[in-house]
């Protein structure tokens, strides 16, 4: 079942659901069949988006609200903030084309620091699926949380058998390991998923973390990578500042916990638009450039 499937199916079956745009109809573009006027589309205008879909939640609706990425956290973030995330309104962001997956779009085009942005907001959760069967996995569960959530949205072909048992808050646990852990979410799970597989063969076993939701985060996981392992890599397609990173350092020193860290990530930059896989590449993050990166830091330890 692919997402605008999934989507009309739960819509159809509770009228508390609208599904809105600002004119960002890829992955729903015959919703509007079904639905009739509980399908919005308000034009390119994504700050009168969020105030429709908060003045909707106010009202007993659940608005599920479409557009990019970059748009939506950038150029609607105080009305996010302050209509949804003051109220605590149960408003779910449907975020197109974060991170890499904007691919051959410039910096303007570039949500690269939407988790940082959206992890202020104290309401606000984040849902971050790996591909396409993660995040039908999750969907329901998120739509139906009474909090708001950001959801980084990604429909990409599912290359891991992901595990169905789903709680917000909790992480995937892939694979045991004891030389390393790999802490990621989104897109970049299936180069870390190459990294390990390549790592393996070098006789080097890895714990492998798809994070899920990283607000609530699951803490647990984290703190027990610790103590299991003595590396830890953070993998994300995110400015290495309010990221991934930036997260778990908090929650180290929040438990005086220390522990050595591998950063991946963006730092300081946007990256190169390319097609996706030239991309990867040219910032370093195939599965074959994670693995030398952290064959170089196990040497330095």
């Amino acid at each position: 079942m692919n997402y605008e499937d999934f989507l009309t199916d739960i819509a159809l079956g509770d009228e508390r659901f609208i599904i809105m745009t600002a004119e960002n109809r890829a992955a729903i573009r015959n919703i509007n069949k079904s639905l009739g006027n509980r399908f919005i589309d308000t034009g390119i205008t994504e700050q009168t988006l969020i105030g429709s879909s908060a003045g909707l939640a106010l009202r007993g609706r659940i608005p599920i609200v479409h557009a990019l990425a970059c748009f939506l956290t950038m150029r609607a973030f105080e009305f996010i903030r302050t209509d949804i995330g003051i109220g605590e309104l149960p408003v779910k962001l449907i975020a197109a084309v974060p991170g890499f997956l904007s691919e051959a779009n410039g910096p303007t085009h570039q949500a690269v620091e939407d988790i940082s942005l959206m992890r202020a907001i104290p309401a606000m959760c984040i849902f971050c699926p790996a591909d396409l069967q993660d995040l039908l996995i999750g969907l329901k569960d998120v739509l139906l949380s009474p909090k708001p959530f950001y959801i980084r949205f990604n429909q990409s072909e599912s290359h891991i058998l992901h595990s169905n048992n789903f709680e917000i808050g909790k992480a995937e646990l892939l694979s045991e390991g004891k030389d390393l852990t790999i802490l990621t979410y989104g897109i970049l799970l299936n180069e870390a998923f190459e990294a390990a597989k390549i790592l393996s063969e070098k006789n080097i076993s890895v714990r492998l973390v798809n994070l899920r939701t990283l607000k609530p985060i699951d803490e647990e996981i984290i703190l027990s990578s610790v103590s299991k392992t003595p590396l830890l890599v953070t993998l994300e397609d995110h400015f290495l500042t309010g990221g991934l990173f930036s997260i778990v350092a908090e929650l180290l020193l929040k438990n005086k916990v220390t522990a050595n860290v591998l950063p991946i990530a963006l730092e300081n930059k946007w990256f190169k638009p390319a097609l996706y896989r030239d991309l990867l590449v040219n910032e370093g993050f195939t599965g074959r450039q994670i693995a030398e990166k952290i064959l170089y830091k196990l040497d330095m330890i």
